[in-house]
């Protein structure tokens, strides 16, 4: 990494990340960071604790959000960037994507429960605090409980579309999304979209529609990438008329092995990736 590298795709503890806003912030100061983005799911609730810490240094916190999405059966996951949480419409819109994983959650924990599994929302709150949870709560309540060995075999065996406890989201869509990012004034990105093993009309097709709503960006680098992957998506992003974005997707102990700003070692992202972004805005602005 070089002294302008970022990292625009970052959890905390506020969603489904081991290290807190303010661990967080420490840990991109040693690493050599210019900025990162707090892109935690569903949830602005670590923000204010990462803004606090990065003052008075050279760190830069981008207000961001990670909004998980349905579309056509698939989840899907919208990075927000600069986004305000304070704009009037943004919190009631943010309870409804909530209230989406709450419920989900519930309907997942009952259907484990009724297999004899020793899970309740209670169990899960008492062990994780107030905080949004994920899947990958679940999976490590799961695999601390000794059903799975390891929380990727979780999602393997109970937690992944396809599998006997996944519940899809209801009725929060990446058109959703993009709006209500829009909406405060921040910048759009398909995350991660390699991930959705769509094939290439329906990625176009997501992508085209989205674009028409407001999309900016396409997350082109990512800690998961192959050398063609990547180069497939730029291709796609300036095929489409997009801007690329990147990220490691930390979580800190949740995702072993992968390194805030530089993934599993490969990563490298110029701090160029979000003037662009930035410049981008200021034209939809116009």
């Amino acid at each position: 990494m070089t002294h302008t590298s970022i990292d625009l795709h970052v959890h905390s503890t506020a969603s489904d990340g081991t290290f807190t806003p303010t661990q967080l912030v420490h840990y991109a100061i040693s690493r050599g960071l210019a900025a990162f983005a707090l892109t935690d799911h569903d949830s602005v609730a670590g923000l204010n604790e990462a803004m606090s810490a990065a003052a008075g240094t050279s760190l830069e916190v981008i207000r961001g959000i990670e909004f998980s999405t349905v579309y056509q059966g698939s989840d899907v996951h919208i990075v927000g960037l600069d986004i305000d949480p304070a704009h009037p419409d943004f919190s009631n819109r943010l309870h409804q994507f909530l209230h989406s994983r709450e419920t989900r959650n519930l309907r997942m924990i009952e259907k484990m429960r009724k297999d004899g599994m020793i899970i309740s929302l209670e169990l899960l709150q008492r062990r994780f605090g107030d905080t949004v949870l994920t899947r990958a709560h679940i999976a490590r309540f799961l695999m601390e409980a000794g059903y799975v060995s390891q929380m990727s075999e979780a999602f393997d065996r109970f937690l992944s579309p396809g599998c006997p406890y996944y519940i899809e989201r209801e009725k929060v869509t990446p058109a959703d999304a993009v709006q209500l990012i829009c909406s405060t004034g921040g910048i759009p990105i398909l995350a991660h979209p390699i991930l959705y093993h769509f094939t290439d009309e329906k990625l176009r097709q997501l992508i085209v529609s989205l674009k028409k709503m407001g999309l900016m960006g396409i997350e082109a680098i990512y800690s998961t990438y192959s050398v063609s992957e990547e180069a497939y998506i730029r291709d796609l992003a300036a095929e489409l008329d997009l801007c690329i974005s990147g990220g490691s997707d930390f979580h800190g102990d949740n995702k072993p092995g992968l390194d805030l700003g530089c993934g599993y070692g490969h990563l490298d992202i110029p701090h160029s990736i979000l003037d662009t972004l930035r410049e981008r805005r200021k034209y939809y602005e116009d």
